[in-house]
């Protein structure tokens, strides 16, 4: 069996803004990092292939429909 990697951004600043300061957690206690703390970590760039879903500017609909696309893509192409 083929394993997929995914790599899921936000490419658009403003928006990726908008989506730390407003979203709420689901598990009493676990603090999120605020937007400076996000802006301030180190970003290691991947240097294997990957399927990236750019979330920016799409519903959640779209994004699904791009992975799983990918994935399908790739499970085909590990089978042939």
């Amino acid at each position: 069996m083929r394993s997929v990697e995914v790599e899921v951004v936000c490419s658009d600043p403003v928006e990726h803004r908008r989506r730390v300061m407003s979203r709420s957690v689901g598990i009493p206690g676990l603090p999120l990092p605020d937007w400076q703390q996000i802006l301030d970590r180190e970003y290691e760039p991947w240097d294997r292939d990957r399927v990236v879903v750019d979330t920016a500017g799409q519903r959640l609909e779209v994004s699904s429909a791009v992975l799983l696309g990918a994935v399908s893509a790739a499970a085909a192409g590990a089978s042939g």
